[in-house]
């Protein structure tokens, strides 16, 4: 199977992707990772307008790809592939699929894979809206996760984050009745964004609505501290000065809404998630079930 290789086209039914492929090219251990082990664990996929792309006839068949009827567990953006590849080793249960732009990302998941000899794991490189649209049956999924999507945090570059109304209606399409979709980022403007998406939508149901607000909230947390404007992106280096982010959203003093969920226990703290800690930034936690 041949990684992908050239920039994804920048819509998909008409709006812009949520991604910039920043690099595919690979070297060393993961061009060879992808050479020994692509056609076992990388799902190939037929595709249609461009190279992440899936083309509208394909079907993934769960049950023949991984010879056994279990729970699938989606990850849209699985980066280096840690935390799918640490929930596959502590659930040898249920099915993952990865879903992930980033060829070296992919590469290095594979490298996890075989190293830690899983056989509930594969691999995708694919625009997940499509993924959710046509590649994976309707009610075939009993887990959606995405975990620290992209937060665009520009607000001309709103329109480009993954979780939107159309996109909740993917993901309903493609959650079975009762299945959970879980959802985790470390900036607050995008938290509220999700948490105002998902409450307009009625396919989904808050599991942990009004819980952890008022003093309790992370987001009242970070309005009263205001630490997103004096950390801003990355760890402030030390004899810099802090980096300003200009788009955090309204402060409203105090969040009397809520609905944050409790840390995921299933979610591997990953390198990722560490630098938000490191650079003082609160991580938010949704969860919501299909109805």
């Amino acid at each position: 199977m041949t990684p992908g290789s050239q920039a994804s086209f920048g819509t998909y039914g008409g709006r812009p992707v949520s991604f910039v492929r920043r690099g595919t090219r690979l070297q060393g251990r993961r061009q060879a990772a992808w050479e020994e082990h692509s056609d076992r664990w990388a799902v190939d996929v037929p595709r249609h307008v461009a190279n992440t792309s899936v083309h509208p006839d394909y079907t993934f068949d769960a049950e023949a790809e991984f010879g056994r009827r279990a729970p699938l567990i989606v990850e849209v953006g699985s980066g280096l592939g840690d935390a799918v590849c640490h929930a596959a080793e502590e659930n040898p249960d249920k099915d993952f699929l990865a879903v992930e732009v980033y060829t070296p990302g992919l590469a290095n998941t594979m490298i996890k894979i075989n190293s830690r000899g899983l056989t509930n794991v594969r691999v995708v490189e694919a625009n997940a809206p499509e993924v959710l649209a046509t590649m994976l049956p309707p009610g075939s999924v009993s887990e959606l996760w995405i975990f620290f999507p992209d937060p665009w945090h520009k607000s001309r570059h709103h329109k480009r984050r993954l979780i939107q109304p159309e996109f909740a209606e993917l993901a309903a399409k493609a959650l079975k009745p009762g299945g959970l979709w879980r959802i985790a980022t470390d900036w607050s403007n995008y938290a509220v964004h999700v948490r105002d998406v998902l409450a307009g939508s009625t396919a989904f149901v808050n599991m942990h609505d009004g819980e952890r607000r008022g003093p309790e909230s992370p987001l009242t947390h970070v309005w009263q501290t205001g630490v997103e404007s004096l950390v801003g992106g990355a760890p402030v280096k030390e004899g810099r000065a802090p980096v300003s982010t200009e788009h955090t959203g309204p402060n409203e003093g105090i969040d009397e809404t809520g609905g944050w969920a409790p840390r995921f226990e299933g979610r591997i703290r990953t390198s990722f998630e560490n630098k938000a800690h490191e650079a003082g930034r609160m991580i938010f936690d949704l969860c919501y079930r299909r109805v």
